[in-house]
């Protein structure tokens, strides 16, 4: 089957390890730590231990896929030949915890001093902006890769950041998310605790509003 991504570019999986295509290896299998676990995998997997442990219920959302052309061999089956990958309008995981409604995008850049608001799309701030007027807790786990460090940043400060972009701001300072975001420490289980970012968050918040 192919798959494509809204450009038309052709979907390519990755490549088994005895293929010598470095470059190709490199992207697909970027890695969360020295133990190869990517970022993405890392949250799948704490969401699956929350849910486990009966902390949250927390999944990501499918990526959409529009078919384009279907192949009927027989009455009985029918195969996909081609299809493409639908941009998604939203952010990539919901959920609920202790009574809260959850919704967050993760994102991970190679960079060391900032995070660029490229990795954002319109779609996505539009989405947390609507989830934030229903009173939802909204916000991001960025990675920085190369630094093995990972931070939660709610989307009111987020949203208030890219705004900055009509000043030719491109990215977020490492030092501005230090100041205003929340560290959170890998770790074996759940392997990124964002739960207990979401807990200060919370907790912050109560004491602004005097609760």
């Amino acid at each position: 089957m192919v798959l494509k991504y809204p450009n038309g570019q052709i979907y390519q999986a990755a490549l088994p390890a005895k293929h010598k295509q470095t470059k190709v290896k490199t992207q697909e299998t970027a890695s969360f730590s020295n133990r190869g676990m990517r970022f993405e995998e890392a949250i799948n997997e704490s969401n699956l231990y929350y849910l486990t442990h009966n902390q949250a219920v927390v999944h990501k959302k499918p990526t959409p896929i529009q078919i384009v052309n279907v192949d009927y061999p027989k009455r009985s089956a029918a195969v996909i030949k081609e299809a493409y990958f639908k941009e998604a309008s939203t952010t990539d995981y919901n959920g609920v915890y202790r009574g809260f409604y959850l919704d967050f995008e993760a994102k991970e850049t190679k960079n060391k001093a900032s995070f660029p608001f490229k990795n954002f799309h319109d779609h996505q701030i539009r989405h947390m902006e609507a989830c934030l007027v229903q009173g939802g807790i909204c916000f991001v786990l960025l990675w920085f890769s190369s630094l093995h460090r990972c931070f939660f940043l709610d989307s009111k400060n987020l949203i208030s950041l890219w705004t900055q972009q009509k000043n030719g701001k491109k990215s977020i300072p490492l030092d501005v998310i230090e100041k205003i975001g929340i560290e959170i420490t890998p770790k074996i289980a759940p392997r990124i605790p964002y739960l207990e970012a979401v807990e200060k968050f919370v907790l912050k918040e109560s004491n602004k509003n005097g609760k």
